[in-house]
């Protein structure tokens, strides 16, 4: 079992920057992935960017492609976003994720454990 905290959501103006942060308790075993992703009201939650444990390799969504930047601390199982250059279409409830993932490293089916979301709002 992997239990997730995350924190650093809160209200910004557009051009803003934020910096959320998600550590993780539990048995590391249980992911090989930590990813975060979004749901917007009357929206499907979707991916915006993931990391693999071991390779610290990352991956973004389209929508956050030289915006976002996702980082790790292995040694305190924490992953971070920072998200620059905020649009108010960034506005979401942003929830971290882990689990065992194969290709397909955005998709919401592939993570396992979740957790309650911080809030990021963006006024224009």
């Amino acid at each position: 079992y992997v239990q997730l905290v995350e924190s650093g959501g809160g209200s910004v103006q557009a051009g803003g920057s934020l910096r959320l942060s998600c550590i993780a308790s539990g048995s590391s075993a249980a992911y090989n992935y930590m990813g975060w992703f979004r749901q917007a009201p009357g929206k499907e939650r979707e991916g915006v960017a993931a990391i693999g444990t071991s390779s610290d390799s990352p991956t973004y969504a389209d929508s956050a492609k030289g915006r976002f930047t996702i980082s790790q601390d292995n040694a305190k199982k924490t992953v971070y976003l920072q998200m620059n250059r905020l649009e108010p279409e960034d506005t979401a409830m942003y929830y971290c994720a882990v689990g065992l993932v194969g290709q397909s490293v955005l998709d919401v089916d592939e993570y396992t454990y979740w957790g309650l979301g911080t809030q990021v709002t963006v006024s224009s």
